[in-house]
């Protein structure tokens, strides 16, 4: 199963944590795709790749990755959810291919609950990462 990773990722301990629940997902058998790692993080790209304009580059080929994955994974943490993440969910959910969140932040929106159209588009929001797991592993039965 392969699962596309969504998360904001433009300073160190963004990018860090993204990279160690890419890391958890893999040595437990999964395929991911990592937008930091296999997309290219904009602000250290040329501007342009390939003849293609970077921003057009990179949203192309993490659509294409998206189609591809078989599971989306939103990463929540953070005092709101990260927008490029937003867009992609709201992708995603158009495929009607499982998505699911994670999110040990207490911080929500209002009343203790997030935005319900994140809420809704999710299939489901875990609160640690052995709850993602298992949910995981439903998915993959």
């Amino acid at each position: 199963m392969k699962i596309y990773i969504a998360a904001p990722l433009y300073c160190d301990y963004e990018r860090e944590y993204n990279l160690t629940i890419d890391e958890l997902l893999r040595k437990n058998g999964y395929d991911t795709y990592l937008p930091q790692r296999d997309g290219g993080v904009v602000s250290e790209m040329p501007d342009y790749i390939d003849g293609i304009p970077k921003d057009r580059y990179v949203f192309e080929k993490d659509i294409a990755a998206m189609n591809s994955c078989d599971v989306f994974l939103f990463l929540l943490d953070g005092r709101v959810p990260d927008e490029g993440a937003c867009v992609a969910l709201g992708y995603f959910h158009g495929t009607r291919k499982p998505a699911v969140g994670l999110k040990t932040d207490s911080r929500t929106l209002c009343q203790g609950l997030d935005n319900l159209m994140i809420r809704m588009a999710l299939n489901r929001i875990c609160t640690d990462k052995g709850e993602l797991l298992q949910y995981l592993a439903e998915l993959s039965r």
